[in-house]
């Protein structure tokens, strides 16, 4: 998979417009993140920098939150609720179904960065189990055929049609 490249001058402004807050790393990281879709590695030091702080603390934080990723994802962020109301009505079926018409493991992102596969302990809406979100829409009450559906939304055409 072939690297990003990072639009340093953003990045700097970005970080311009953060450094003078007092608690402003989390908010910055977030703006960086939502900004490129990752946190460019090679971004940590400037951030430090503007910040006062160590390389190794705004590590420390991204490495902390899940919410926050060093290498690039995909366009669309697909999470899978690997919870028990979703296990018990077959969360761990779609989870493989999506696994075989995506070509991808978990965590790992398609070479175009067009998607991006995770699972999360739960995304809150057992009611509707099984589910998934892409980016931060909610999918639920799946099946293979629903599942197949909503990915022809995002682009993704049928392994069976190719």
């Amino acid at each position: 998979m072939g690297k990003k490249t990072i639009d340093w001058e953003r990045l700097g402004s970005i970080i311009e417009e953060r450094k003078k807050e007092k608690w402003g790393l989390i908010p910055l990281l977030q703006e960086v993140q939502e900004e490129f879709g990752y946190i460019p590695p090679e971004g940590i030091k400037p951030i430090a920098e503007a910040l006062g702080l160590y390389p190794s603390q705004v590590q420390g934080v991204i490495t902390f939150y899940a919410g926050f990723a060093l290498e690039p994802k995909g366009k669309y962020v697909i999470r899978v609720c690997r919870g028990t109301a979703c296990h018990v009505k077959g969360g761990r079926s779609i989870f493989r179904y999506l696994k075989r018409e995506l070509g991808l493991e978990e965590g790992q992102t398609s070479e175009d960065y067009r998607f991006t596969l995770e699972t999360v302990a739960c995304l809150g809406a057992c009611f509707l189990a099984p589910t998934m979100m892409i980016n931060r829409t909610y999918y639920g009450k799946l099946s293979p055929p629903k599942v197949s559906s909503v990915l022809a939304q995002y682009g993704k055409e049928r392994m069976e049609d190719k």
